[in-house]
């Protein structure tokens, strides 16, 4: 016990004087000896004042006691009689006390606050609760302070189950918005201790710590990102999660604090290489289209997808800015910057000048900074539409995640900043808008395989063990239009596509297939492409009257914000990865067409423009249409005297589909009676009639069953992302005996060169159509039919003259896969052509009815292994074509 006497300690000497106790015991000396003090009537006017005794002129009377006086130290002089304690509860001994140990005093003021808060007695500031009477004692903090140093000297760890808030706490923000309320200290106190917890107990379900692993990776890659994904907060902090998206600009600020305290405790030393961890955000669940976004969305978190179209350099953005005083060298700062607005000093404060301040480059703190224009994917934006762009900021190391034609997801905060110059231009307040960049997540492999479900898996599985699967994809392609097989094959094998290689990263040799259709107009050329727009799962569209040589590859243009030169991306990049759909390629310059070369067999594109020497990505299928020199295809020319083409952009193309639009009779009345029915099935009020559309059936080319669209287009994605067929079972001797006849007629004809392009052509065509099957190998039936596309291309752009005797020297390999029914009725057609064209030049006029012997028809049959005609008598095709069998007469009969 320490006795402090009165005449050490002033205030115990006013408390005690103006005490009656105090005034009482003066009374009481009165009568000592050795004392020369009056005697006191009444206790209440003992001592006016600090020292003043009755009898002392009284001052200041109406301002209160004068503590400060002529007789202050009267006070201080030695009382022994006064200058002790009473015995009165001091008979206890020092003995009996024991001291309290630091541990067993905080044990006991646990105990004392259970016990209060059993009784309802509210106690100190608890995290959370933002006021309390009790807090304005002058003790509590200083108490505060004092145990927490005194638990922390101990070990001891704060008591953490007493001070987390409840959830209900944490939800009630007391008429605040979600941004006030997260702003405030006990709130964020709470939310930063949830998150910290929530990144040290989380665990998956084998009961991995999913966030111990996540840090050790970014700790070994010396990154700072550390990726969160939102469902899992979700489950476990639902609060946190409904916080975040309201607030994400404080929220994130928070969980950065709090990562940074959960890597370094567990790498104490990481500050040194990463000054800060940044979290980000991943699987936010709703995402908004670019052309979506509006007011409702500022400052909230968002996520979007799009495709990058151009990006600045990586620049260095203020951070932490200190300033020199050009007067009198005085530093100022630090002052931190904003992303709308620039932070200046006003004045000096050691010179009072007003300026001018240069920033001082030693002490500044920069941040790597980079700015991207982000577009609507080609498929999404509605016909005539524009598509809308955004621009976003990618901060710290965020920048140079995507380059011009990634397709990405973005999730940030979309903000408001003020820009001038749109303000000029429209005259009154409007602010611009960007996406604070949070998340950055390219869209490759796999992505499209995550959207199928497993329901869609299975179907596509059994859907590729029918027999008749690679017909039936033949079939399904572009059903409401009438024939063309041939074009709906090399449309099928472009879709699905080969594999690239690239031996040792050093020669790329590509594994997209290129197809040119060549026709008359009127054939359906722009409606195959249409096909293929809605079916592939990217696609850019564009035509070669509206398209430019920029256009198509890309171009170099200065940023209206930081006046420096950014690469724009063209149709060829915004496509990678997918389908670029030419249309009119004919109407292009010749010097627009001549820089898609690169794009095409390299699949990149180079750029050398205004300083940028750069090289892009272009990995599409091209598919091109064009018209013929004058209008129509002249069958007595070749290929290139018909097309407008050099031989460079032609020898490109893998498939070339000449379309001819001849006459025939019986064709053209079963054109039209399809053209017809499709109409009524399509019709819109076929509803309103009550006439189903499946009731009108319409009757293609082709007997075999299509495929619906919507399971086609899956599996077009699941065979392009999951099946990769090898090489290793190729009958090599045959591809290069069919190269070699094919020069040899190709030098003998003067039509289109084949060149080594072509082999390589025949390999992807035979890995397209081992995709088609979901077949891991390339067998021999996929090499025939590589080999039967490729001879049907390269036959079909000879002159007229020389394509039959082509055709029967290629005979047994354009026979492959072909019913014999069809190969019957094709040199049917042949005879009665030749019928036709000698009734009229013998008669002037043709027949109702043509008569083909059947002794003719029995020759050409054997020319190709057909001995049996009976079966192709009694065969439907036989029959939709008009065609009757007298077997009496032993005459082969079509009625027109």
């Amino acid at each position: 016990m320490i006795i402090i006497s009165i005449h050490q300690d002033s205030s115990e000497s006013y408390n005690m004087a103006t005490s009656p106790s105090r005034a009482s015991r003066r009374g009481d000396l009165t009568s000592s000896p050795g004392r020369d003090l009056p005697p006191f009537e009444d206790e209440s006017e003992g001592i006016l004042g600090d020292g003043q005794l009755p009898g002392e002129e009284e001052e200041g009377e109406d301002e209160g006691e004068e503590l400060i006086g002529d007789g202050m130290e009267r006070d201080y002089r030695p009382i022994p009689a006064l200058d002790r304690y009473e015995a009165e509860g001091l008979d206890m001994d020092e003995e009996d006390l024991s001291e309290l140990s630091p541990g067993a005093r905080a044990a006991a003021e646990e105990a004392m606050r259970r016990r209060d808060r059993e009784e309802g007695i509210s106690g100190r500031l608890r995290r959370g609760l933002l006021y309390d009477s009790e807090d304005e004692d002058d003790e509590r903090p200083a108490a505060r302070r004092r145990r927490l140093a005194e638990r922390a000297a101990e070990g001891v760890a704060d008591e953490e189950e007493d001070m987390i808030e409840s959830i209900e706490n944490l939800e009630d923000m007391k008429g605040h918005t979600v941004r006030e309320w997260v702003s405030m200290v006990a709130p964020r106190l709470e939310i930063y201790n949830r998150f910290k917890n929530f990144l040290r107990t989380h665990v998956d379900e084998n009961g991995h710590n999913v966030f111990k692993e996540k840090i050790s990776d970014m700790c070994k890659e010396n990154k700072e990102s550390l990726v969160v994904n939102y469902e899992d907060l979700a489950a476990r902090e639902h609060v946190l999660a409904y916080f975040l998206p309201e607030a994400p600009a404080e929220m994130l600020k928070i969980f950065d604090e709090a990562a940074k305290e959960v890597v370094l405790a567990m790498y104490p030393k990481y500050g040194r290489i990463a000054h800060e961890i940044h979290v980000r955000i991943s699987s936010l669940p709703l995402v908004e289209e670019i052309r979506s976004l509006r007011q409702l969305h500022l400052n909230q978190l968002i996520r979007t997808s799009g495709v990058v179209s151009s990006c600045t350099g990586v620049l260095p953005q203020l951070g932490m800015v200190k300033y020199n005083c050009n007067k009198c060298s005085f530093v100022l700062g630090p002052f931190f910057q904003s992303q709308n607005q620039e932070v200046k000093p006003g004045s000096c404060p050691e010179c009072q000048s007003q300026g001018p301040f240069e920033i001082n480059m030693e002490e500044t703190v920069y941040q790597n900074y980079q700015r991207i224009t982000i577009q609507e994917s080609p498929g999404k934006v509605a016909a005539g539409r524009l598509p809308r762009s955004k621009d976003a900021i990618l901060l710290a190391d965020l920048v140079d995640n995507c380059k011009p034609g990634d397709e990405i997801e973005l999730t940030g905060i979309y903000h408001n900043n003020y820009d001038g110059s749109l303000n000029t231009a429209n005259g009154f307040p409007v602010f611009a808008t960007v996406i604070l960049a949070n998340h950055v997540a390219r869209r490759d492999e796999g992505v499209a395989v995550a959207e199928l479900t497993d329901d869609d898996v299975k179907a596509i599985v059994a859907l590729s063990k029918d027999e008749q699967i690679g017909e039936r994809l033949f079939a399904s392609m572009a059903p409401s239009i009438y024939g063309h097989e041939d074009i709906k094959r090399a449309l099928a094998l472009s879709l699905f596509g080969g594999e690239p290689k690239n031996p040792g990263g050093k020669h790329k040799v590509r594994g997209d297939i290129n197809a040119l259709l060549c026709g008359d107009p009127g054939t359906a050329k722009s409606q195959f492409l249409k096909y293929v727009e809605k079916v592939a799962s990217r696609a850019v569209f564009t035509t070669g009257q509206g398209a430019s040589a920029v256009g198509l590859t890309a171009y170099v243009q200065r940023h209206p914000v930081s006046r420096e030169w950014t690469l724009e991306a063209g149709a060829l990049v915004l496509a990678d990865r997918g389908v670029c759909l030419i249309d009119e390629f004919d109407k292009m310059n010749d010097a627009d067409r001549t820089s898609i070369h690169e794009a095409m067999e390299q699949q990149s594109i180079s750029i050398s423009k205004a300083g940028i020497v750069t090289s892009l990505q272009a990995r599409c299928t091209v598919i091109a249409a064009c018209n013929p020199i004058g209008g129509r295809y002249d069958p007595s020319l070749t290929f290139a005297d018909n097309v407008d083409l050099t031989e460079p952009i032609v020898s490109r193309f893998d498939v070339l589909c000449v379309v001819r639009d001849t006459v025939d009779q019986v064709q053209d009345e079963m054109l039209a009676r399809f053209v017809v029915g499709s109409h009524i099935k399509h019709h819109p009020n076929n509803k309103e009639a009550g006439v189903a559309a499946d009731d009108v059936v319409l009757h293609n080319t082709s007997d075999v069953p299509p495929i619906p669209q919507e399971l086609l287009r899956k599996y077009i994605i699941y065979a392009k992302e999951r099946i990769h067929p090898k090489l290793n079972q190729m009958d090599q001797d045959k591809v290069a005996r069919i190269y070699s006849d094919l020069r040899r007629e190709s030098m003998a004809t003067g039509s289109i060169p084949i060149t080594v392009r072509h082999i390589e052509s025949m390999i992807r065509m035979a890995e397209a159509h081992a995709k088609m099957h979901l077949r891991d190998y390339v067998l021999e039936d996929d090499v025939n039919m590589a080999i039967r596309v490729m001879l049907e291309s390269f036959i079909d752009t000879q002159k007229f003259s020389v394509m039959r005797s082509m055709r029967k020297t290629f005979a047994r390999y354009l026979a492959f896969r072909r019913d014999n029914n069809e190969l019957l009725l094709f040199i049917l057609k042949q005879l009665v052509a030749e019928q036709t064209a000698y009734q009229r030049s013998r008669y002037g006029v043709q027949n109702d009815m043509v008569e083909v012997p059947e002794k003719d028809f029995k020759d050409k049959a054997r020319q190709i292994n057909v001995h049996n005609l009976a079966a192709f008598y009694d065969s439907d095709l036989f029959r939709a074509n008009k065609f009757s069998h007298d077997s009496k007469k032993k005459l082969i009969l079509q009625q027109f």
